[in-house]
């Protein structure tokens, strides 16, 4: 692996290696850009997985502390587990089940479509969906997204059969197997998938994209990576004139390391990365850096999420296969006919008995639980995955009273859900429960909201300063040459999975940091 000088302040430094960080580190990189990413967690591959849930999750996900409150159902489930994303070498692309709908036009304009609704700080983005259509075409070849640019669909497991013929029963008629972003068929190196499922626990096989997998080891090929594993990021620095000159960082000695940079790109997470943000407040930044605009923070957004399980008097083996390989759109429309702005799609979910038995009733017991286990390989699964509101209020703070091991100030994570999302939430498990009891369900289970895997907002574009934190490249609006690359910059969240969003800005981002810098001779 190629090492840089700590203080070579000609690279690039990209903190966070998931969707926006990898994506981004292996599109400069093959420009020419000497391009340091320090990630936080371990460099995990295939031989490390485990198929054991629970094991998998101790092993992958970010556990380090943090705190919430807010009226949302997390508060209660899971107070200290807000959100679900990954602390390793390729981020949460590691854990992601691979949905890749893009955005419709009236979503990147929700302020004057939706209008001013009570409660909430809607802004339409500075981009349209025209602007941003080729960068989604590189993102699906990328990735190899099925459905798309000839790629094949994958092939119809009994979860998604017993879904799709509830659905055309009850008059939907977009149903597939996809936009999915996991290999029908060998394609890019990567081999076709085995149809092995929870691949939410790393994916050992490879088929699934992802930027460990993918945009990783096309970047270390060059020549022009620097991949730093367990190296903790805890300031961002800046000079007198208000531009970023590097990073300190803990790596994993638990030494403090400055990297110099002459660019620094943030892609942590819509909790990590404004809380990097915050934690690099300054004489020059009294509120933290890239925070004129008080918006570091504010605007978190989830999506709108719910699950349905139907149960059957004949086995399903919802396990069998890949674990989100159907897709029901219809709901995904502008129609404020139904009660709520926005929309929803519905999803093919699959969990294995340990994790479905610790979300399917938190905290539950007793005979009915004890149905629901036995009727274990007789369920069909979906997620109800929709646009939430932005709402100022929701918001990522540093804890005045709670440090990590690192003594860093955590993470205060509060979210309130607007009654926009309670409505839809409504709506997609009432449309749920008719999808099964179609095809003859003898029992409906709706469950709450897991631990957010779809974090949003936080660093959000905007056009006018004041509204946001960085421009329409994912610039920040007060530091010239510091990037927000993941989804934090989200304006608003929109009802589509954001994986494939944050790649298409994240290739558009390399675009523009490459007409503006000049790459590292």
């Amino acid at each position: 692996m190629t090492r840089f000088d700590y203080d070579d302040e000609d690279v690039v430094v990209i903190v966070g290696s998931g969707a926006g960080g990898g994506t981004l580190a292996n599109e400069l990189c093959q420009r020419g850009f000497r391009t340091v990413v320090l990630e936080a967690g371990p460099h995990l591959t295939a031989d490390d997985y485990t198929n054991d849930e629970w094991e998998a999750f101790s092993q992958m996900a970010w556990l380090d502390r943090r705190t919430s409150s807010g009226t949302f159902q997390l508060q209660k489930d899971f107070p200290e587990l807000p959100a679900w994303i990954v602390k390793a070498v390729g981020g949460t692309t590691t854990h992601w089940a691979g949905a890749c709908p893009r955005f419709k036009p009236h979503e990147l304009c929700a302020r004057t479509t939706y209008g001013s609704l009570d409660g909430t700080n809607l802004l339409d983005w500075p981009i349209t969906l025209g602007e941003l259509e080729p960068y989604y075409d590189k993102a699906e070849i990328k990735m190899g997204v099925t459905h798309t640019h000839g790629r094949p669909p994958l092939p119809a497991n009994n979860n998604y059969k017993v879904f799709a013929n509830g659905a055309k029963k009850i008059g939907y008629r977009q149903v597939a197997t996809g936009p999915y972003a996991t290999n029908a068929e060998p394609y890019d190196g990567r081999p076709a998938t085995v149809q092995d499922g929870f691949n939410f626990q790393g994916d050992k096989q490879g088929s699934k994209w992802s930027t460990l997998v993918a945009e990783l080891p096309k970047a270390e090929k060059t020549g022009n990576l620097d991949l730093r594993p367990n190296s903790h990021v805890a300031q961002i620095l800046h000079n007198s004139k208000g531009r970023a000159t590097g990073v300190l960082y803990v790596d994993g000695d638990g030494n403090l390391q400055r990297q110099r940079a002459s660019v620094v790109c943030v892609a942590g997470n819509s909790l990590e990365s404004p809380r990097l943000l915050l934690l690099s407040a300054s004489a020059l930044f009294p509120d933290g850096l890239a925070n004129s605009s008080g918006q570091v923070g504010r605007n978190y957004m989830r999506h709108t999420t719910a699950t349905v399980w139907g149960q059957y008097d004949r086995p399903v083996r919802m396990y069998r296969g890949e674990t989100m390989a159907g897709v029901i759109c219809d709901e995904s429309r502008l129609d404020t006919d139904r009660g709520f702005v926005g929309g929803y799609y519905m999803e093919t979910i699959a969990l294995g008995p340990a994790f479905f038995s610790s979300f399917v009733a938190p905290g539950g017991w007793g005979p009915d639980f004890a149905a629901y286990l036995d009727d274990y390989n007789n369920t069909a699964g979906m997620w109800v995955v929709g646009e939430d509101m932005p709402r100022e209020t929701n918001r990522i703070t540093l804890d005045p009273s709670v440090v990590d091991q690192h003594g860093l100030p955590v993470a205060h994570v509060h979210f309130d859900d607007h009654p926009n999302d309670v409505a839809m939430r409504e709506h997609g498990k009432a449309q749920g429960r008719a999808v099964y009891e179609a095809v003859g369900a003898k029992r409906i289970i709706q469950t709450p909201p897991y631990p957010s895997t779809h974090n949003l907002g936080t660093c959000r574009m905007s056009e006018r300063p004041g509204d946001g934190v960085v421009n329409r490249y994912g610039r920040a609006h007060d530091v010239p040459n510091l990037f927000i690359s993941d989804g934090s910059q989200f304006t608003t969240g929109a009802a589509a999975n954001p994986t494939m969003t944050i790649v298409t800005l994240a290739i558009r981002q390399a675009e523009y940091i490459a007409t503006e810098f000049k790459a590292s001779s």
